[in-house]
């Protein structure tokens, strides 16, 4: 199959060509541009539509589309993401098909890299895997049974939404939520709190210069201090990784996967989240889910969007 797909973010996005035979994937071409949200969804798609017609090297079998969500994956409906401002109900679907002439398929980017994790990476073999996104936000991709589980209106595995604490970072418009503590955005508001702390003492971590906001605070500047040995920056990773910990128990609980597989931070900072990550689900967890399943890093590393693409139009 000669599939082309598409890869929505509300800061980037990309199309790419790749070639799918006996069971292997092989990734061809690649463009990608800024997401503009300065123009309508429609002009947006345009643009798109010029980057796949330079790469394309005859016409596709197949087109996937991955996007976050909500969306609607049988109607193939993008509806009204969070990062994705006034893109309200956008049949994307239709405009491909009608454009390129072939079957297309949209697929929330968290089943979408779940489904890429379990056909190509770190998942592949497997029944039961969970895929966790811990990027930008927190949501998560369900294998069950060795199946794709949506849930019943599409909006199976927001597991951000879990509150972990009655107190914490917001994440997912929830104070102490699962997103709240395992995020970009999460960990840049625990950086804050504890810096704000440490101010208070007449000190600042290497992260943190006086004046500075959330927004002058990343995941990446707080790991970068964590590894230079700043023990306020081990702090903030220590704590997310007891509440990733914490979050990964419920779902092992409840689910009882084989497998695990976290991407983004998770794949840049595993060493400094692991040790209070695997304590807490020594502590919490059901110890006979818990000893049959891993924690692993997603195998496709940064172009796990083009593969989770490529995967939602294999699902045609």
């Amino acid at each position: 199959m000669y599939i082309l797909g598409v890869d929505i973010g509300g800061t980037k996005s990309s199309v790419v060509t790749a070639e799918y035979t006996a069971g292997k994937i092989a990734l061809i071409k690649k463009e990608k541009c800024n997401t503009d949200l300065s123009v309508s969804p429609e002009e947006m798609i345009k643009r798109l539509f010029v980057l796949a017609d330079g790469i394309l090297e005859k016409a596709p079998d197949a087109i996937g589309i991955s996007c976050g969500g909500p969306l609607d994956s049988k109607k193939g409906i993008i509806m009204s993401p969070p990062n994705l401002p006034g893109w309200d109900n956008v049949e994307i679907v239709k405009l491909f098909e009608q454009y390129f002439g072939v079957k297309t398929k949209l697929q929330n980017d968290a089943n979408a890299c779940a489904m890429a994790e379990w056909r190509f990476g770190a998942g592949k073999g497997c029944e039961n895997m969970i895929f966790l996104t811990f990027g930008t936000g927190l949501g998560a991709g369900l294998i069950l049974d060795g199946k794709l589980y949506r849930g019943t209106n599409d909006n199976a595995g927001e597991v951000g939404h879990i509150r972990l604490d009655r107190f914490g970072p917001v994440g997912y418009g929830k104070c102490g939520s699962f997103e709240g503590f395992c995020s970009g955005g999460g960990i840049a508001q625990l950086g804050l709190l504890k810096a704000l702390e440490k101010e208070r003492t007449g000190t600042y971590p290497a992260f943190f210069k006086k004046g500075m906001t959330e927004k002058d605070i990343t995941a990446k500047s707080i790991a970068e201090a964590a590894d230079a040995g700043d023990e306020t920056a081990l702090e903030v990773y220590r704590l997310c990784g007891e509440y990733l910990g914490r979050g990964l128990s419920i779902l092992i609980d409840i689910l009882d996967p084989q497998v695990i597989v976290i991407g983004s931070v998770f794949l840049h900072s595993k060493h400094l989240l692991l040790e209070s990550m695997k304590e807490m689900i020594e502590k919490e967890a059901l110890p006979i889910s818990a000893k049959c399943c891993k924690v692993v890093s997603a195998a496709l590393g940064e172009n796990i969007g083009d593969y989770a693409a490529v995967a939602t139009a294999l699902e045609i």
